[in-house]
């Protein structure tokens, strides 16, 4: 089991850190742990967390029951409601309120593991992984030193649908890890727009001069096509079929369709010109979802908010028209 170095104190919405230089309340923690010696063959996982306190608890359980235990998990949400109700008397689990958006949480996440873990594991805090996926994860690390970076296979993904109950989730990757089929594949050639930000790993020799990008905000769309082109110029990135799980696609705590249809415009347009992620790639997306909007904007979705998207397209359009369009601008809308 795991516990908890550092507790949350609610009723300020800080964090105790004991005197280890770990902030709460919205800083960014002590860059300086990056320092610290690596320890052989070690793991942690980093899970960011907005509006889903009951998902997460349920996922840091999960990774206690692992077949290869994590060395330690780090819990960032953004409020201290996103915590709570974490069992705060775990061994090797850290806690905390960083700062709000995506890539702000999992770099507060990465400042506080440092340089101690040679492996970083991100789950999103909706996902449901294989009992196996850290003992696997780690095999393949050990054994293909070209590797920098490890995704996994998506057995349902609740993002394009109304969402995987948490219990039909786990009987589906229960039912796996009981009849494994084809665990050894590796899909070394991973086209762009293969599902990676809701499971990967890296070695830390590899992403540790790296951070998300933070001109990305709030859900940060594409922030893992991002830092997949920065993480290649370090090694490969492979997508393992030893490596599954279910991402409920939880629908509390997301992003309005106005902001996120904003961003699939002006998060592409950045990261076109930021030249991390091929162009003809995120032409082809943004158009897809404009399309796609306009189309079933008409009969939306119960579960999407098609004409909020439709909005936000047409907000980035006409801001690219004017020459003011970036990602920041979703903050304004």
């Amino acid at each position: 089991m795991f516990q908890t170095e550092m507790v949350l104190d609610a009723r300020c919405g800080t964090a105790d850190h004991g005197g280890n230089g770990t902030p709460g309340g919205g800083e960014t923690p002590d860059m300086g742990s990056r320092r610290m010696p690596v320890e052989t063959k070690s793991t942690a996982v980093i899970i960011s967390t907005r509006g889903r306190p009951e998902i997460v608890k349920a996922l840091v359980g999960q990774i206690a029951d692992q077949s290869k235990p994590t060395d330690h998990v780090f819990v960032v949400g953004s409020r201290a409601e996103d915590i709570s109700g974490m069992d705060q008397n775990q061994d090797r689990l850290t806690v905390l309120v960083g700062r709000t958006g995506l890539t702000l949480q999992r770099n507060d996440g990465l400042a506080l593991a440092g340089s101690r873990f040679s492996y970083i594991v991100f789950f999103d805090d909706d996902f449901v992984p294989s009992r196996f996926w850290l003992e696997r994860m780690t095999q393949i690390f050990e054994t293909r030193p070209d590797i920098a970076g490890i995704t996994g296979h998506v057995l349902a993904d609740g993002t394009t649908t109304a969402g995987v109950p948490l219990d039909d989730a786990r009987a589906m990757v229960r039912l796996r890890d009981a009849n494994p089929s084809d665990a050894e594949v590796l899909h070394e050639k991973l086209p762009f727009g293969s599902n990676m930000g809701s499971n990967m790993a890296f070695r830390y020799s590899a992403l540790r001069d790296l951070k998300f990008d933070e001109r990305l905000p709030l859900y940060a769309w594409l922030e893992d096509h991002d830092f997949r082109g920065q993480l290649e110029r370090q090694g490969r990135v492979v997508r393992a079929d030893a490596l599954w799980g279910v991402h409920l696609g939880h629908k509390q705590g997301r992003m309005r369709g106005v902001t996120l249809g904003y961003s699939q415009i002006a998060n592409a347009v950045y990261l076109g010109r930021k030249g991390t992620v091929p162009k003809p790639y995120l032409a082809k997306l943004a158009t897809k979802n404009l399309l796609i909007n306009i189309a079933r904007s008409v009969w939306p979705e119960p579960f999407v908010d098609r004409r909020g998207r439709l909005l936000g397209n047409l907000i980035a359009l006409t801001d690219l028209v004017r020459g003011r369009a970036a990602p920041e601008r979703v903050l304004e809308l």
